[in-house]
This record gives C-alpha cells, sequence and structure tokens, in this order.
C-alpha cells in the first residue's frame, strides 16, 4: 500500500525543535519504501533537512496576513505532488513505527472514504533516537515507562483517501480550531471517523510554545478565534469523542451508542443533522447551562467594552 505523510515542520534553529522534528522525519522513513515524505513550507532549515533526509520539499506555500501557512494550501500542495491513493497529515514532532500502516490498510480495505485518527501518547524526548534495528521496540517500550497518553481532543494525524477533504476553508496551521474541523466534516459528509487509539500508537515528543507568538500555546492566540469562525463557531467543533467508529481485531466497529457518546449524539443532532446552529446552541445551553453562561457573560462583556 502506497501512501503520502506530509507536515509542515517549525523552524529548525531552535536545537529542542530541530532534533525532535530530525527524529520524527526519521521515524517516517523507517515505514518502508512504500511511504513517501513531504516537506511543506520554507521555514528556515528546512530546505537542507529535506536534502539530508532525502524527502521532498515543497517551499510554495500560502500564508494570511500574519504570515502562518494556510492549511488548505499544504493540503493541496500535497495533493498535487503526490499520486497516492492515502494521504496522511501529521505534525512534525509525531514519531511513527511500522505498526501504523497495518491499521491503516485495514481500515482502507473496509471503507472507500473515511478518517482515521487518535489520541496520541506524550514522551519527554531529549536525545537523537538510534534507529538500529529494534528501535521501535526500544521507543514503546520507553512510552509504556515514562509515557503518557493525551486526553482526547483534537488529534496529530490525519488519515484519509485523496479523495476527501478537497476543498477547506483557509484555516491557519498551529493554531487551535482546523483539526475540529476535520472531525465535523467528516461526519457531515457521513464518512466513518475511526478512533484509531486503541490499535495505532503514535508518540509526540514534549515541546514548549517558545516557537509561537509571545510564547503563549496556541488556543489562546487571535488566529485561533479566526479558525474557530471559519469552521463555523464554536458549536461546530467536534474532537475525537465524536469518531463514530473504533478499529478492533482488525474490523471497523461502530461505536456503541452508551452513557457519554449517546448524550454527545444527541448534543450534537442540530448541527449533524438539521445544520441548524441557532439549535445547536440551544442544545449546547440545555447540555451544558454554566458553560453556556459563562459564554454570554463572556460576549455580553466584550461588547461593552468595545
Amino acid at each position: 500500500m502506497n501512501l503520502t505523510l506530509f507536515t509542515a515542520p517549525k523552524p529548525f534553529t531552535n536545537p529542542h525543535i530541530n532534533l525532535i522534528q530530525r527524529n520524527a522525519i526519521q521515524s517516517w522513513q523507517h515505514l518502508g519504501e512504500n511511504v513517501q515524505v513531504l516537506l511543506v513550507g520554507d521555514e528556515t532549515g528546512m530546505a537542507e533537512t529535506a536534502a539530508e533526509f532525502g524527502v521532498t520539499h515543497l517551499p510554495q506555500v500560502q500564508r494570511n496576513r500574519d504570515g502562518t501557512p494556510l492549511v488548505s494550501s499544504i493540503f493541496e500542495l500535497a495533493r498535487q505532488h503526490s499520486p497516492d491513493p492515502l494521504l496522511v497529515y501529521l505534525n512534525a514532532d509525531i514519531l511513527l513505527t511500522p505498526a501504523f500502516l497495518e491499521a491503516v490498510e485495514q481500515v482502507a480495505m473496509q471503507a472507500e472514504r473515511f478518517l482515521i485518527v487518535g489520541q496520541r501518547w506524550d514522551l519527554d524526548v531529549r536525545q537523537p533516537l538510534d534507529f538500529s534495528p529494534g528501535w521501535d521496540a526500544r521507543l514503546l517500550a520507553d512510552m509504556r515507562q515514562r509515557g503518557r497518553l493525551h486526553p482526547p481532543m483534537g488529534s496529530d494525524y490525519f488519515v484519509y483517501p485523496r479523495a476527501c477533504f478537497t476543498a477547506m476553508p483557509k484555516f491557519a496551521i498551529g493554531r487551535a480550531g482546523w483539526d475540529n474541523w476535520m472531525f465535523t466534516h467528516a461526519r457531515l459528509q457521513g464518512w466513518p471517523v475511526v478512533d484509531a487509539t486503541g490499535t495505532i500508537t503514535i508518540i509526540h515528543q514534549d515541546h514548549d510554545y517558545s516557537h509561537l507568538p509571545g510564547g503563549q500555546p496556541h488556543y489562546r492566540l487571535p488566529e485561533t478565534t479566526e479558525n474557530i469562525r471559519l469552521a463555523g463557531g464554536r458549536r461546530t467543533i467536534f474532537t475525537l469523542l465524536d469518531a463514530d467508529y473504533t478499529l478492533q481485531d482488525g474490523k471497523l466497529r461502530r461505536i456503541p451508542l452508551r452513557s457519554r457518546k449517546l448524550w454527545r449524539e444527541l448534543e450534537t443532532f442540530p448541527i449533524r443533522k438539521l445544520h441548524s446552529y441557532p439549535l445547536a446552541e440551544l442544545s449546547f445551553a440545555i447540555f451544558h447551562p454554566l458553560k453556556a453562561f459563562k459564554e454570554w457573560r463572556g460576549r455580553v462583556a466584550y461588547k461593552l467594552r468595545r
């Protein structure tokens, strides 16, 4: 099975960011000859790193007025420069192991259009990884000893057939909101959204936020607010909890509608089935009255300050 991995790395100037991104790229290359790797963007050090590892560099990415690369441009460049039937966007600090390919192939054999996502394991990595034979077993053992499973919110990777996500809003990469839109769009299209956490192990190498404006987490930046607006508003922000399938023993299985899952499906029904934002706001207020009141109070306070 041929597939293309593509990413939009940060500048390679920070020594720790440089280290973890180089670790990630090498882990992808060790997946096998059927995997193509694309580095998208023109950040400092990207061209040199691509040349060193022999991967494709695509520098002609479009940016917003703040200079941040656009997700739509990154995805379109990957589609244009890959003939493969499956595309995988992932963050440039994510480590993969060869087991990733088997799980992806299992899903692809059972669905024509789909989105594979999942939780990540967070791991503090301070040294270049040793990719000698047995590297993946050593990495997984380290993860089991020191790693932490990240809460089920967004996803650091997205696997989809090239016929999916052919048009996207002009989201800013590296800010919150756009990954949530991926969940929402797939659910609205009726594609299986597969939470592969139990089958696919991905490892996120910890880092700080010094590469972002003011060193702030991405979800506090103004571009995140714009991403959420482009996605359709806060009620369209879906998470891993909105996935409707899992991969178990190589088979796609619909997630049972029990307790928390049933509650969430009822809450999002106005968006998923009725495509009504006002009804989605009402549903949110019914299911989360305290959060809804705090949001309303915040909006009123903002208008009064203007």
